[in-house]
């Protein structure tokens, strides 16, 4: 596969781990949801990208039903 941006093969997965807040005030006091992917890097141009897995996108979901029903 190639960077999308730059057409590099030159890039590399990595283990990652991100905190994924939900905006707005009346979530402040809402910790986010802790997401552990993993991430494809180009080494050329810095572009990277990720996909979230299975059980952390169902924690994701059910905190935007929570803020939408809000």
């Amino acid at each position: 596969m190639s960077c999308a941006v730059c057409t590099s093969v030159n890039e590399t997965e990595f283990t990652a781990e991100m905190m994924i807040h939900f905006c707005g005030h009346k979530h402040l006091a809402n910790p986010g949801v802790f997401v552990f992917p993993k991430v494809l890097v180009c080494l050329d141009c810095g572009f990277s990208r990720f996909t979230t897995p299975e059980s952390e996108l169902q924690a994701l979901g059910k905190g935007v039903e929570v803020r939408k029903a809000a």
